[in-house]
C-alpha cells in the first residue's frame, strides 16, 4: 500500500493524486458506469455491487444513478434500501446499518480539506468515517457531514445538514440538524 493511501485511511493528512489512488479511482468509474446504465439483470447487478462495495446485506436495494468515491470503503447492511441519486464519498469508511432508508439524492461526505489555503490549493485533505446506524431513515437531500455517526432508529428530515453525530430514537431536522424530540418506537399511519 502507498504512503497516501496508507495516511487516507488512517485519517491523516494526504495527497489525493496518486497512481494507486487514481487506478482505485478508475476502478470505481467503470463499476459505477456498468451499474448506472441500468441494462444488466438483477443477479448481474447484484454482482456489480458485490464488486463495487465493501460489503452489501442481503437485499439491499441501490436505486441507480450511484456515485462513490472508491467503494470499496462502503459497508450496507441488509434490508437497507437507497434512493435514486446517492452519493457516498469514501475515503474513509461508511458503514450503514440494516434496514436503512435513504432517501433520494443523498449525501454521505467522508473528505474534509485544509482550512488553510495554501494547503488547500496544493491538494491536501483528510476523511472522517460516517456511521449509520440499524433502522435509520435518511430523508430526501440529506447530508452527512465527515466523522459524523447517526444512531440507530433515528430520523433525520428532508433537506437536513448533519454536522454533529446524532443519538439514537431522535428526530433531527434542520441546517445544521438539531433533535426536534424522541421517537419513543411511535408507529405512524
Amino acid at each position: 500500500m502507498g504512503e497516501n493511501k496508507e495516511r487516507m485511511l488512517a485519517g491523516d493528512w494526504y495527497l489525493p493524486v496518486d497512481d494507486e489512488l487514481r487506478a482505485a479511482s478508475l476502478r470505481r468509474e467503470e463499476l459505477c458506469a456498468a451499474y448506472n446504465a441500468g441494462v444488466l439483470p438483477p443477479k448481474e447487478r447484484r454482482a456489480l455491487l458485490e464488486e463495487l462495495l465493501g460489503s452489501v446485506g442481503h437485499g439491499v436495494r441501490i436505486r441507480a444513478p450511484f456515485h462513490c468515491d472508491f467503494g470499496s470503503h462502503i459497508r450496507v447492511g441488509a434490508g437497507t434500501f437507497v434512493n435514486f441519486g446517492a452519493v457516498f464519498l469514501d475515503a474513509a469508511p461508511i458503514t450503514i446499518g440494516e434496514d436503512v432508508q435513504i432517501g433520494p439524492n443523498v449525501q454521505l461526505l467522508t473528505p474534509l480539506h485544509e482550512m488553510d489555503a495554501a494547503r488547500r490549493r496544493e491538494g491536501w485533505e483528510k476523511a472522517l468515517p460516517v456511521t449509520i446506524g440499524d433502522n435509520v431513515w435518511l430523508g430526501g437531500g440529506v447530508i452527512v457531514c465527515p466523522g459524523v455517526s447517526i444512531g440507530a432508529d433515528t430520523v433525520v428530515g428532508a433537506g437536513s445538514v448533519v454536522t454533529r453525530d446524532l443519538p439514537s430514537g431522535v428526530l433531527a431536522v434542520g441546517n445544521p440538524a438539531r433533535v426536534v424530540r424522541k421517537l419513543d418506537g411511535e408507529r405512524s399511519g
